[in-house]
Formats: C-alpha cells, sequence, structure tokens
C-alpha cells in the first residue's frame, strides 16, 4: 500500500481536534471481505469422530493425567443425568457492558438473535468489556469463541475473534467477561455502527448469530 493510501486511511480515523482515535483500527480490519469467513470455514481443521459424555470419561481411562483432567473439566457434573447426546448445546442467555463508576447495561437476547432497532448507545472514549451469559448441556462444547465484525457506514471498521474455552455441561451458567476496550473518540467515530456477532465451537458449530445496530456518542444514553 502507498505511503498516500497510509496517510489518507490515518487522517480519515483522527479525531476532531486532530489526535489520532484510541482504540486503533487495523488496516486488515478495514479492508477485510466477508470472504475471510468462507475461507476459514473451508480450512477449519478436521477433527476426529465425536462421542457422548460417557464414551468421552471412557476413553484414555488408563490415562492418570488425562483422566484428571477430564474430572477437572466435569466438576460436579453427574454423568448419570445427562442426555446421551453427541452434539452439545449452547444457550447465550444474556450479554452485559460492564463500565466503571455506572451500572452495567444487560441486553437480553432475543430468541432469534436479532434486536429490534438501536441495542445500545457507548460513550466515546471510555473503558467498557463485554460479559457473556450462556448455558452449557448434553456434552462438553471444545474450542467455544466469539467473532465479532463492525461496520459504519457499510465499510468494515473492526473485526476480532476470541477464544473462550472448553465447557461441559452444567446445570448453573457460566459467566465470561472479556478483556478491556476503550471506544473511539472523536468526531468521525460518532455515529451509528451495525455489528455481527457469532458463538462458534471448534466443529464450526455457530449456537448464535446476532444482528444489531449500535451508536456511539458523547455520553451515555
Amino acid at each position: 500500500m502507498s505511503e498516500a493510501t497510509d496517510h489518507a486511511n490515518d487522517e480519515q480515523y483522527k479525531s476532531s481536534e486532530g489526535e489520532p482515535l484510541s482504540r486503533q483500527v487495523s488496516e486488515t480490519s478495514i479492508y477485510a471481505t466477508d470472504q475471510e469467513d468462507d475461507d476459514e470455514a473451508g480450512s477449519k481443521i478436521q477433527l476426529g469422530p465425536q462421542c457422548t459424555l460417557k464414551e468421552h470419561l471412557e476413553k484414555d481411562k488408563d490415562d492418570e493425567s488425562l483422566r484428571r483432567w477430564k474430572e477437572q473439566l466435569l466438576g460436579s457434573v453427574d454423568v448419570n443425568n445427562v442426555a446421551e447426546i453427541l452434539d452439545p448445546e449452547v444457550k447465550i442467555t444474556c450479554l452485559s457492558i460492564v463500565s466503571p463508576s455506572r451500572d452495567d447495561i444487560v441486553l437480553p437476547i432475543p430468541e432469534n438473535g436479532n434486536p429490534k432497532g438501536l441495542w445500545f448507545t457507548l460513550k466515546e472514549g471510555s473503558h467498557y468489556c463485554l460479559k457473556f451469559t450462556f448455558e452449557v448441556s448434553n456434552n462438553i462444547v471444545s474450542g467455544l469463541k466469539y467473532t465479532n465484525t463492525v461496520w459504519k457506514t457499510g465499510v468494515k471498521v473492526d473485526s476480532s475473534k476470541d477464544m473462550l474455552g472448553t465447557f461441559s455441561p452444567q446445570a448453573e451458567p457460566y459467566t465470561h467477561e472479556m478483556p478491556e476496550e476503550t471506544t473511539p473518540s472523536g468526531l468521525f467515530a460518532r455515529g451509528t455502527y451495525s455489528a455481527r456477532s457469532k458463538f462458534l465451537d471448534d466443529d464450526n458449530r455457530c449456537y448464535l448469530e446476532i444482528n444489531y445496530t449500535f451508536d456511539i456518542k458523547k455520553e451515555w444514553a
């Protein structure tokens, strides 16, 4: 990419006071397309055959370290009360936006995964993190991850992928808090954004896809 193009991109994401935005947006995030999703799906690792939770426990039972790891992962789960189903079930029940010195913004997720209208508003230049609440049943979910893509006026401005981990079925919901982020600030940062978030596992099975819009403004809504 030429120096002139790099300079133009830098200028586009400066605040009205001429200062750089507090959160850097990579060139790959801006110019990537949805082709990335197709490429990732086509190149994902082929995993071994699935097995039920009871079969997981029976496999490699002579390996002491592996047996202890499985027991630690399962915790107090009563295997006899878990259905012998291959596919795990993951239900994302709630998303919260946590920011210092203010109450959490709790966002219940609609059944269809698509909130109507504006879902939430963030204050420019503010520190915040996302917190997910979800339930796991039937079987172990391996490599649960969260992906998020954000657009502004039709241009992709951010794309991220975060690993949540491997979780066993249990009656109580799990809570996972993401690392802290900072919203961009300035004239060019304020406005309405559209986003798409997904929760997938190692098999590329999608448990929830959320399509929503949000605002970045001078103050919290």
